[in-house]
């Protein structure tokens, strides 16, 4: 559920019609049809006019994406092993909604998609046919191409999505800001994130995903129609290929309709089964030990090479393949950052930093590798062998270089037809997850928005892929990532600069907030009884719903009872564990105090620990009333206060809250 500070932060047009950000969705939408009806009708100085983009970005810009994405990499890895890696992302008293297990597994998906099944042959085979530098066919290429598709589906590619979801989860879940692509400014640029600054980032943002998606859609067609033709005898052609995006949007469409739980779900768990069986099969049916030895291998010399291969522009022999390769792929994951990052944000709340940092990497890195090292070297081996011409294949049309391969395999009209079915399954996802992305961003969080909105975004994505393919083919989808690309990268790197600023306010004991303003006056004053009962008394459940029922909600509704009287309009909400007060304060959000009961580990005192299950056991656990505020503000112990003192309490958070947002 969005964060309730977006609905009072962000002007919207609301009705049982419409429920959009005006200024994001119209200039978004109204940019994207723009281009699609110029693409559309001027497809062949479209395609002039990409090639020419594509040309001045790698030859202008081409170091400052290089420097970028190695600059996003190495904050990351600050971030691992510096002090804030014990930060968690929500109040410090969270736990992760997700055991690691689940949160793994949904790592997992997020690193799968499209693209793994359209390169998984299609690059290394290549970069093994065609290297950047030295003759193709050999050895030493073969070595080459598995160490540049590492660097492109390695580190450098997650560093980009933990930039952008660690600093959407942080703000949000610790800091109370909305889950926006603006709120990670707010340490810099302060409440003008609700203003134009805010609305032009989001307007980046949906641009940069609406191109990563449809670049994702493009390959997925182009994927798509050499499956039909190998299967059965379906012409690659550019009508073929248009429509197979109406027919596959449609599907998309419909899964919209359906919902979460029946659409996306669904097919998720789908591409999981498919893709893992048809991985397990090629692993078994290929060169099973080479495979196995090879992965090892080429995460070594990856690893070996990373440094070099990090900062390797050409500058002595300029080359085209950085444009064609590594540029496109940095551009690629810097528009897919605000879909990607924002799902797993959504997953790691509770979870500390340096725990979301080092899984992020580790989980979908260690996968892709695996996929590439199974198709990939598959593929070398064969056409090394002699089985099947590939390499010849790919250089004449890449698609094919995933049929041919399995083609030489057991079963290979079958497992085809499972590829293929796969893409149009991760298309369908793809488009349907994206569609919530951007509707996400351009409703400013609305929690129920019509489903016309969605279906909106879902079929942009398909005419924009369609629009891309008629203007230039691949060449056309690469220009459309690194050119969209370029405008998010600089905010990005805005983005580092208020996550870093905000980590550095983090104390211990202290309310500091995002601009570095302590708040004023000393903690309520406890007698020594109430000390000593904190550090010794245990307290069950009902006896902490006793004191939110007879302490926590008189205090609370006294309060809002008197700021009535002050003209400002209080609410007082309790659930069966928890008491919330929301003071509205338009542009400058909601100011949200809590009590909520808590749960601890009972402590033992003894050497051994308890079993796991001891620790879902009620008589195992003790309870506590735990206040915090919207506002970033570290959660206090407030079992056994009085009235008053909670009160106090309350009042000096909203005096910060009030501080921190600048409001008079």
């Amino acid at each position: 559920m969005p964060d309730p500070v977006v609905k009072e932060a962000l002007p919207r047009a609301k009705s049982a019609r419409i429920q959009v950000n005006p200024p994001v969705f119209f200039t978004s939408a109204g940019l994207i049809l723009l281009f699609a009806i110029l693409g559309a009708a001027f497809a062949d100085p479209a395609a002039r006019l990409f090639a020419r983009v594509q040309a001045v970005i790698v030859a202008d810009f081409g170091w400052f994406y290089v420097a970028a994405v190695a600059g996003f990499l190495f904050f990351v890895i600050y971030l691992l092993f510096s002090r804030h890696g014990d930060v968690r992302l929500g109040p410090d008293e969270s736990e992760p909604e997700y055991s690691y297990v689940s949160w793994f597994a949904m790592l997992f998906s997020a690193g799968m998609g499209i693209g793994l099944v359209f390169f998984g042959v299609a690059e290394p085979i290549q970069h093994y046919a065609a290297p950047p530098t030295g003759e193709g066919g050999t050895v030493d290429a073969a070595r080459q191409a598995m160490v540049l598709t590492f660097l492109h589906w390695g580190v450098h590619a997650w560093a980009i999505y933990i930039v952008v979801g660690l600093a959407l989860a942080y703000f949000s879940f610790r800091r109370g800001l909305p889950l926006a692509l603006r709120s990670p400014l707010y340490p810099l640029i302060g409440k003008r994130i609700y203003g134009p600054i805010g609305h032009a980032v989001d307007i980046f943002a949906v641009i940069g995903t609406m191109f990563g998606v449809a670049t994702s859609l493009g390959l997925g067609v182009l994927q798509v129609n050499a499956g039909l033709d190998y299967l059965f005898d379906v012409p690659v052609s550019a009508n073929n290929q248009l429509l197979l995006i109406a027919a596959i949007t449609a599907c998309a469409t419909l899964s919209v309709f359906l919902g979460l739980d029946k659409g996306v779900k669904r097919l998720s768990e789908l591409n999981i089964v498919l893709a893992v069986g048809l991985l397990g099969f090629v692993l078994v049916a290929g060169p099973t030990v080479l495979l196995l030895d090879a992965y090892l291998q080429n995460i070594g010399a990856y690893l070996d090479s990373l440094v070099q291969r990090t900062f390797r522009l050409y500058a002595y022999e300029p080359n085209p393949w950085l444009g064609d390769w590594t540029l496109f792929y940095w551009g690629w994951w810097i528009a897919w950052s605000p879909f990607v990052g924002m799902f797993i944000a959504r997953i790691s709340r509770g979870r500390t930093i340096r725990e979301f940092i080092s899984g992020v990497l580790l989980v979908p890195v260690l996968f892709s590798f695996l996929w590439m090292t199974v198709f990939g070297n598959t593929a070398i081996a064969l056409d090394m062998a002699g089985v099947a011409p590939i390499a010849e294949t790919a250089l004449a049309n890449l698609p094919v270089a995933l049929f041919e391969t399995l083609a030489a395999l057991p079963f290979g009209t079958i497992t085809s037809f499972i590829a293929t079915l796969l893409v149009i399954t991760f298309f369908v996802t793809s488009a349907d997850s994206g569609a919530l992305v951007m509707d996400m961003i351009t409703t400013g969080g609305a929690e129920n928005p019509p489903v016309w909105q969605r279906i909106f975004w879902a079929v942009s994505a398909g005419t924009i892929a369609g629009v891309l393919l008629l203007a230039g083919g691949l060449q056309a989808l690469q220009t459309a990532a690194i050119a969209s690309a370029l405008p998010f990268a600089v905010i990005m790197i805005f983005i580092c600069f208020g996550l870093l600023r905000a980590l550095q306010t983090e104390t211990t004991g202290s309310a500091i907030d995002l601009s570095g303003t302590i708040a004023a006056g000393p903690d309520p004053e406890l007698n020594w009884q109430q000390r000593l009962a904190s550090l010794t008394q245990h307290f069950s459940a009902d006896e902490i719903a006793g004191f939110i029922n007879a302490t926590a909600k008189p205090a609370l509704e006294a309060v809002a009872c008197q700021m009535r009287n002050s003209g400002f309009a209080p609410d007082v909400v309790q659930e069966t564990d928890r008491l919330e007060l929301t003071i509205p304060h338009g542009d400058s959000g909601a100011f949200r105090y809590t009590v909520r009961s808590r749960s601890f580990l009972t402590p033992s005192f003894v050497w051994l620990e308890r079993p796991q299950s001891s620790k879902t056991d009620p008589r195992q656990r003790h309870f506590r009333a735990m206040a915090h505020s919207s506002d970033g503000n570290q959660p206090r112990d407030v079992t056994g206060f009085t009235q008053d003192q909670l009160i106090d309490d309350l009042l000096k958070r909203y005096a910060h809250f009030r501080q921190s947002r600048r409001i008079p």
